[in-house]
């Protein structure tokens, strides 16, 4: 069986959002948490600045200066936006329930440092495709401890 996709979250997400889904009597539950870095998204990316120089970090081609003059107005505009405080690095952590009853950690099936909120076209859909990518990781552990669970049944008292 395939796990199916969770649904997307809000277009401005906020610290605390989650978006569920039932699979196979779980319920995979995936959160978002405000990543406690303060590194700004230009000390965090050596080639945030675009840059002509083929030698720098930045480097966007053999472009013309308005094409750099585009992404320098992009650049400037992510900065400003982080700086207003309308998007934040967050984690995406999967949890999965059977019953009410919490069979993963609350962070062991994690991505951090992922952009919340960005000013893109993308708006958050990221958000979505990286809890995807969380879910097998979380339901493994969720067998793994039903499995010890189970096992630790069949000891003698």
């Amino acid at each position: 069986m395939t796990i199916p996709k969770f649904p997307a979250f809000p277009a401005y997400a906020s610290e605390g959002d989650s978006v569920t889904i039932d699979y196979a009597g779980f319920t995979l539950r995936a959160r978002l948490y405000r990543d406690d870095t303060t590194d700004k998204p230009d000390e965090r990316d050596d080639g945030f600045w675009p840059s002509l120089d083929p030698k720098g970090a930045g480097y966007i081609g053999a472009k013309s200066a308005r094409t750099l003059a585009r992404h320098m107005a992009k650049a400037e505009e992510v900065m400003r936006a982080w700086k207003a405080d309308e998007w934040f690095y967050c984690g995406v952590a999967v949890t999965v329930e059977r019953n009410g009853v919490r069979l993963t950690g609350e962070f062991t099936n994690a991505l951090w440092g992922v952009e919340c909120n960005y000013p893109s076209k993308q708006g958050n859909s990221y958000l979505q495709t990286v809890a995807g990518e969380q879910a097998d990781a979380a339901l493994d552990e969720a067998w793994q401890r039903i499995d010890r669970i189970l096992e630790a049944m069949k000891e003698p008292a």
